[in-house]
């Protein structure tokens, strides 16, 4: 069984509110709640950790009950939503995500671990199975799209295994369960930040040992998949709904 893990523990600076913008409403629905939604909808996924900033997981508690009680009903056995409070920093809240999944990992029940920005509210079903898929069977995936017009800086390389073109990287990002943990450990003890998942797989999960890890490959994606940064993201997530 896979695990989600959805990150809702940032801020609405950027997007000019005043609130944590994953608690804005989307035709009406927490931005959150549309992501957690798909992943309770996604076949062979089970628990979903949602990652909370301080101080606001009761409320994320009460937004979530209210919005997806029908969800919450009628899930599989073995789908369950926990919170937990997030870090200062997106690897902080990652830990914390992978600390309460842990014991399953550890006891086998939980191979694949996808970890999304609660701020991407239109990633579907199709793309989280693909994520997961490509995951169990290669060791990482990184949904990616092309990015016409733009350069790669000399020297640099992208950290997926398949493509020499240069490409923007989004979430759900999906990794085997076990290097994901020994990745995280190793990071912890050196101090590292990655920029994504996906940095801090492809840094540590070899080398912590794990023959497992595998590659990372990249896993198509499109614009579609926006991540909602600024107050006109907000309005255009609204327009592709329609």
């Amino acid at each position: 069984m896979a695990a989600a893990v959805v990150l809702g523990a940032g801020s609405g600076s950027r997007v000019g509110a005043e609130v944590n913008k994953v608690l804005l409403p989307l035709r009406g629905v927490p931005l959150l709640a549309w992501s957690v939604r798909t992943a309770l909808a996604t076949p062979g996924v089970g628990p979903v950790v949602v990652v909370c900033r301080a101080g606001e997981r009761a409320e994320v508690a009460h937004l979530l009950g209210e919005h997806l009680a029908e969800d919450l009903e009628d899930r599989a056995p073995g789908h369950e939503v926990l919170l937990v409070d997030g870090g200062s920093t997106r690897q902080a809240s990652e830990q914390a995500a992978l600390d309460v999944l842990a014991p399953r990992i550890a006891d086998g029940a939980v191979d694949v671990v996808a970890i999304h920005d609660g701020a991407r509210p239109l990633a579907d079903v199709e793309l989280w199975q693909r994520a997961v898929a490509v995951a169990r069977e290669h060791g990482g995936a990184v949904p990616a799209h092309d990015l016409p017009g733009l350069l790669p800086r000399a020297g640099g390389a992208l950290p997926i295994a398949g493509t020499d073109r240069l490409v923007g990287v989004q979430t759900p990002q999906a990794f085997r369960a076990a290097p994901l943990v020994a990745s995280y450990a190793a990071a912890r003890a050196e101090g590292f930040d990655g920029t994504d998942t996906a940095a801090t797989y492809a840094r540590y999960a070899e080398a912590a040992g794990h023959e497992a890890a595998g590659t990372i490959r990249a896993v198509p994606s499109g614009p579609r998949n926006l991540k909602v940064t600024f107050a006109d993201d907000l309005a255009l997530a609204a327009e592709l709904l329609d």
